[in-house]
């Protein structure tokens, strides 16, 4: 088992040292808390109670959970989401971010560059061109925007492209299907496009509803496989349900519920509407790639009854439920996955950071005291914090121990003057109750 470290339970560190270390981390998690309040926005109660006992009925329902419970389906799941989760040969790229929609929870305005690309575009040709010619593999490509088929030339030269020179790779568009008609259908299906994903905003009026619903049932004509992509907002479930039963009755492959998020921007907007940033807003405080935001409260929830909604009423609709936590992992897969780091770290299967294990102070002497009859060499002192650093697989050898073990997560970062491995979290542990296969 591990303890996750927090505010409310740092006290319980009985060991000094350890506690004044976990103290290094509860202040940088105060300071990220801090900067969210300065926006206007408030964190919500913890509900990860509430959410274990969801999770617990759809394993009763038999729902597939993927990625350590990051990522639940009911029966089908695209295979771009399946290469998602590493994030290796696969690619995603963007004409421009112009776009007609003003939606106020968009979170391209955090993308590099935004200012500059709602304004121009780039040249795609050549970058697909070069991609395609350095490799490696690629075995999944999007576009997506902004808008993509606010340049309709470029968006079909793109998959055109694709199709000549990686006639293998799986690709997939992501539009609103405001500006979509059969035309523009026909062409994409010659330009071997696999996948549509739309999106349906659910504060439109009825009737524009109904004329996305139309052009999705439209491209069923066309495209292999065709789904919607769209974040659970709060209070929204009963809404969402008949959305899952429309889809279902038009007979698209699927639809992937995304945790609901907040962009750092128009903070107005999510507090008018009583929405609270989720309590807390990652297990591992980190610069994500993905520039979606903070996690909104309940918005998980919600997705996890609208799995359930799927599998009781045995939907054949495909529903995946895709939490935030599900998006990063490729990145930190992606920054680990293959790098030379000290034999004391252990990649996690479970998440993709390397762990290690620390105690500190006087637990130090205990430790090292049964390494030396266990014939246990390497492990590391660290003088600066008074840590002792071992393999988490060493674990089962302390079990007579009654000490605290810090368990550490880590990341390797790319420099300018090279690489470091980096310190994110540390948790807890007991040596009687960690189980290596279960916890990590």
């Amino acid at each position: 088992m591990i303890i996750e470290t927090n505010n409310q339970n740092l006290s319980e560190i009985k060991n000094p040292e350890f506690y004044q270390y976990a103290q290094i981390y509860a202040r940088v998690y105060n300071h990220f808390i801090d900067q969210i309040k300065q926006t206007g926005m408030a964190l919500d109660e913890n509900l990860e109670e509430e959410t274990m006992k969801k999770l617990e009925r759809l394993r009763q329902l038999q729902g597939t959970f993927r990625n350590s419970d990051k990522s639940i389906i009911n029966t089908w799941i695209s295979s771009a989401c399946e290469a998602c989760q590493k994030g290796v040969g696969t690619v995603t790229m963007y004409i421009s971010l112009m776009c007609h929609r003003n939606c106020y929870f968009c979170f391209n305005p955090n993308q590099e560059d935004y200012e500059h690309y709602t304004h121009n575009k780039r040249d795609l040709i050549s970058e697909l061109s070069q991609l395609i010619k350095q490799g490696p593999k690629l075995t999944h490509l999007a576009l997506t925007g902004g808008e993509p088929l606010l340049h309709k030339k470029e968006m079909l030269d793109f998959f055109r492209l694709a199709k000549e020179k990686s006639p293998k790779t799986h690709t997939r568009l992501y539009t609103s299907g405001d500006f979509l008609d059969r035309e523009i259908l026909q062409d994409l299906k010659e330009a071997g496009l696999h996948e549509i994903r739309f999106s349906i905003k659910m504060e439109d009026p009825q009737h524009i509803k109904k004329e996305v619903y139309e052009r999705i049932a439209l491209s069923k004509e066309y495209i292999p496989d065709v789904m919607v992509e769209m974040p659970v907002l709060p209070g929204s479930l009963a809404e969402m349900k008949e959305v899952l039963l429309e889809l279902n009755r038009i007979g698209i492959s699927g639809i992937n519920l995304l945790e609901f998020c907040f962009p750092f921007n128009n903070a107005g907007e999510f507090i008018k509407r009583g929405y609270k940033v989720k309590n807390p807003p990652f297990k591992v405080l980190y610069d994500y790639w993905y520039a979606g935001g903070l996690p909104i409260s309940r918005s998980e929830q919600e997705c996890l009854d609208l799995i359930a909604f799927a599998l009781e009423e045995k939907l054949k609709l495909g529903v995946h439920y895709c939490s935030l936590e599900n998006k990063q992992t490729g990145q930190i897969y992606q920054q680990n996955y293959g790098q030379k780091v000290s034999p004391l770290m252990f990649f996690s299967p479970k998440d993709y950071f390397f762990k290690s294990a620390k105690v500190f102070g006087e637990d130090i002497h205990k430790v090292k005291k049964v390494f030396k009859k266990k014939n246990v060499t390497h492990y590391q002192v660290n003088t600066d914090y008074n840590y002792l650093e071992f393999h988490v697989s060493q674990i089962k050898l302390l079990k007579d121990l009654d000490i605290e073990i810090g368990i550490s997560s880590n990341v390797m970062e790319i420099r300018e003057d090279g690489k470091y491995l980096r310190e994110l979290k540390i948790d807890r542990t007991y040596p009687k109750e960690f189980d290596l296969k279960k916890d990590i």
